[in-house]
């Protein structure tokens, strides 16, 4: 039996093309678009403003294409990990992280990842498949907190700018005012540094930008991220050079410490003069043991010389607060888990 197709997910042109093919004018996109993103929907009976014809002729082709998640996990600090019917040979986990008045969704872009970083559990168990925009849009709908959330980051599972345009999508749905009208200014898309997919990222949206650095050295980088052979971190640098981040867009750098392996005095310098220059900041991050991984995190007291000497040298550096640990779900700790039968 085919499986009808998801109507989340779609952008407001999709949504035009949907409403022409079941003969609706084209105003009727819009009031789909809002049963879906303002209302939150869960069934096509519900969009009563669609004549009861057109509906019924929508639900033989069309679902509203929410997923309640499969599981989840609370961790002692409130930070809840939610896994989500994901693609190929695994789910996929997002992750909610209430503090004070902020609430952020992490959400994943891919079930697994194609970079290896070496320090990264999703990129250990290889690449399974890319997320679309509807299994993207379903991790924001489909958590309890849905509409408690104030910022997104696309950080979780995955490299955004590898699944480019499902995460256009998204951020056009999240942004648009036939969306969730959402500002720009409340989403985070970290990446590695893909060239090309950079700069329509840049030129398209105006969301922040977060790269992940994590060594300022080509050949030290290269050992903990393969990617820096084909996509030097120079090279990005080059091209976030050409733009303005000294206004209401954040430039910021995620930068894993590892004990005795980038984090002293050394990298320090270098990690300042790489970035002098660039209207930017850097998250140092603390490292999360993995299994099966020789790296180690280092001293708070480490990182805290490390941020202080950046900040001396011109560089804004913070300390990123650690959440989530202990259900696996702090940074570089998600890995999903693998498909069952039913669920593929």
């Amino acid at each position: 039996m085919e499986t009808k197709k998801p109507l989340i997910g779609l952008t407001l042109q999709e949504l035009q093309k949907v409403a022409a093919l079941y003969g609706l004018p084209r105003f009727a996109a819009k009031q789909i678009a809002r049963r879906l993103y303002v209302n939150r929907a869960t069934s096509i009976s519900e969009m009563t403003e669609l004549p009861k014809q057109a509906r019924a002729r929508l639900e033989q082709d069309y679902q509203v294409g929410r997923h309640r998640p499969l599981a989840e996990a609370r961790s002692v600090d409130g930070t809840v990990k939610y896994l989500f019917p994901g693609v190929g040979e695994r789910n996929v986990e997002s992750v909610y992280i209430p503090d004070g008045d902020r609430a952020t969704l992490c959400v994943s872009s891919q079930a697994g990842c194609k970079m290896n970083c070496s320090f990264c559990m999703t990129g250990r168990q290889g690449f399974h498949g890319n997320l679309t925009a509807a299994d993207i849009i379903n991790q924001v709908l489909s958590i309890p907190e849905s509409e408690s959330l104030t910022n997104l980051v696309f950080m979780g599972m995955g490299e955004p700018l590898d699944n480019l345009q499902p995460v256009l999508d998204a951020i056009e749905i999240l942004t648009a005012p036939w969306g969730l009208a959402w500002s720009p200014k409340r989403i985070t898309v970290s990446s590695i540094g893909k060239i090309r997919e950079l700069k329509t990222l840049i030129e398209t949206t105006k969301v922040h930008i977060a790269i992940s650095l994590h060594a300022p050295y080509p050949t030290e980088r290269l050992r903990l991220m393969p990617v820096e052979k084909g996509m030097p971190i120079k090279e990005v640098l080059d091209l976030l050079r050409n733009y303005d981040f000294s206004h209401q867009r954040r430039l910021s750098f995620e930068y894993i410490m590892f004990r005795g392996v980038n984090d002293d005095a050394r990298h320090c310098r270098e990690l300042a003069k790489l970035l002098r220059g660039l209207d930017c900041r850097v998250n140092l991050i603390r490292f999360h043991a993995i299994p099966d991984s020789d790296l180690q995190p280092c001293s708070m007291a480490q990182m805290e010389r490390f941020r202080d000497q950046l900040n001396d040298d011109g560089i804004t550096a913070t300390i990123r607060a650690s959440r989530g640990e202990d259900i696996m779900a702090a940074c570089g700790m998600l890995a999903g888990q693998k498909r069952t039968a039913s669920e593929s």
